[in-house]
């Protein structure tokens, strides 16, 4: 599995949607609240955004900080720091001082856009940060006068306190300003274009750069491999639910979105009613979400008010998708889910391929300009076919390694045979059609009685129960059997009557004997990361940490 070289590698991550507004001026780029934005507004507004940045005396290389929502201020910073030849750090815009004030330092960034409802988090770290320009945006603020009117008379808009001061600039101030006219000469492969943050399960957060040709190979990857036929040029529509500072989702906007002349909708928030309403409106045929996100649209008691017909292709990612999830979706909507599956490290890496039906656990195939190897953990030596063990990914076109942290690189990054590979900490087997199937991450194998227990596996037994909507599963130390199991579960609401001997009953009639909890806890939320994946470790830790008391 390797790279085929057929990506064009010179390419910025903003070229082809230069293109396509020159093709399709006029067509909607991205609708947001209701308001649409052409191709040709977009492209104004971004170069209009971009001078404003210059002459505000940023440079290439700069480091502008992005701690906003999904909204039409996203994508126009997105695209106008990229044509500055600037570096964009997307961070959630629900992270605290604390959170801001290391990023801020670890990344260099002299530059912050914020919502006036997170201003008063910036305000705290401005003196200590060497922060010198923060840039305030509100929601709403690019929408036409009569909504935001209506939105402040129902009360429906958010804001926030912002101070007065030579630092601090409103957004759509500098929307203003002439478009950037002198072309920054960038190389794709040696500039950087993002700075990524991981999602730090431990620990503080690691920044990853990347350059543009990172970005633009995978995407290259998916808008004419994985795509392909199935996307209809200037004629498509892609709804947007997953937040832009994700890479994940960044790069099926731009695959299925941007760089197809297509229209995207764009929803701040993943409120399943309006995601439900804007795919019937619309004529949404593309959608990416997480199994979070497909639960709650199943489980929402108004489906089927919906007509939701024109949904065709629909991915998941950021974590595994429960079989039954799965065949619920596909027994309700007559299409299946097909995976993606990717790090910050390395971009997207694998897909199911849209032209055959998706085998049950795949995770997919390797993108052209990613290579995947699958090696023993312990010697990197290659596994045996069918065999499981570490996945490493490697490509030519990416950088290999994290901001300022020598010695967390020399843990994940190894050179075999002349090439770098990323370890990727997850467990993976191959079949014979070259398709990858997930089988655990590394660190989360239970050790239980001479057997590797899949704690994925366990949870998603659980989570097949009709009570249960969420479930997280550790080991526990233990002198005679390695590990003992446990699981942590969150019922239904409406559940009643089920306790631990009826969900370890169900577990014994699903799993192997050596794979049944031993105990059963329950609690009303388990903890997730800000993009809403499950914190194992973090669950493990304070089980760890209560034995260590007794």
């Amino acid at each position: 599995m390797g790279a085929d070289g057929n990506n064009q590698t010179g390419e910025l991550t903003f070229t082809r949607f230069d293109r396509m507004c020159e093709t399709f001026p006029d067509r909607t780029a991205v609708v947001y609240l209701g308001e649409r934005f052409s191709y040709r507004r977009l492209r104004d507004l971004s170069e209009r955004f971009a001078g404003a940045l210059a002459s505000l005396g940023l440079q290439k290389g700069d480091r502008v900080m992005i701690y906003i929502p999904n909204c039409i201020q996203w994508v126009i910073a997105f695209l106008g720091i990229q044509k500055l030849g600037a570096v964009i750090v997307p961070v959630a815009p629900i992270y605290t001082s604390h959170e801001l004030e290391y990023l801020i330092r670890d990344c260099g960034a002299q530059t912050i856009i914020c919502m006036d409802t997170n201003f008063g988090y910036v305000k705290e770290v401005m003196e200590s940060t060497g922060l010198r320009k923060v840039i305030v945006t509100n929601l709403v603020d690019l929408l036409p006068l009569w909504k935001r009117w209506l939105g402040v008379l129902f009360d429906k808009i958010p804001t926030g306190k912002v101070d007065r001061d030579r630092q601090i600039h409103r957004f759509k101030t500098l929307l203003n300003h002439p478009p950037l006219t002198k072309p920054v000469e960038i190389d794709p492969m040696e500039d950087l274009s993002y700075m990524l943050y991981t999602g730090g399960t431990t620990g503080f957060p690691k920044g990853v750069p990347g350059n543009h040709s990172g970005m633009t190979s995978y995407v290259n990857d998916v808008t004419d491999d994985v795509a392909g036929k199935h996307v209809l040029e200037g004629e498509d529509v892609y709804i947007a639910v997953n937040p832009l500072f994700h890479i994940m989702a960044l790069g099926l906007f731009m695959s299925i979105g941007l760089n197809k002349g297509n229209m995207t909708i764009l929803m701040p928030t993943p409120q399943v009613d309006a995601i439900l309403d804007s795919i019937e409106r619309y004529g949404v045929r593309w959608l990416l979400g997480v199994p979070a996100l497909y639960r709650m649209i199943l489980d929402n008691d108004r489906l089927d008010r919906y007509r939701l017909n024109s949904l065709t292709y629909c991915f998941c990612g950021g974590d595994v998708l429960p079989a039954e999830i799965y065949n619920r979706w596909e027994k309700h909507f007559g299409i299946p889910i097909y995976q993606v599956y990717g790090s910050t490290e390395v971009g997207h890496v694998c897909y199911s391929r849209i032209d055959k039906q998706p085998k049950p656990g795949t995770i997919g195939l390797p993108l052209g300009s990613r290579e995947c190897v699958i090696v023993d953990p312990a010697t990197l030596d290659p596994v045996g076919p069918g065999e499981s063990g570490e996945l490493l990914v490697s490509s030519p076109y990416t950088v290999k390694g994290y901001w300022n942290k020598p010695e967390e690189t020399a843990r994940t990054c190894v050179e075999i045979d002349g090439k770098v590979y990323c370890r990727m900490g997850d467990y993976v087997r191959k079949d014979e059609d070259g398709e990858l199937y997930y089988v655990e991450r590394s660190a989360d194998l239970i050790k239980h009685k001479g057997f590797r227990v899949s704690a994925s596996e366990v949870e998603a037994v659980l989570q097949d129960h009709p009570t249960v909507i969420g479930a997280c599963v550790v080991g526990i130390p233990d002198e005679r059997v390695g590990e003992r199991i446990k699981a942590i579960v969150v019922l239904k609401e409406d559940a009643r009557g089920v306790g631990g001997a009826d969900l370890i009953r169900w577990c014994s009639q699903h799993l192997a004997a050596y794979k049944v909890p031993s105990y059963i806890e329950f609690r009303d939320m388990l903890p997730k990361s800000k993009v809403g994946k499950l914190l194992r470790r973090e669950i493990r830790d304070e089980e760890r940490r209560r034995i260590a008391k007794e």
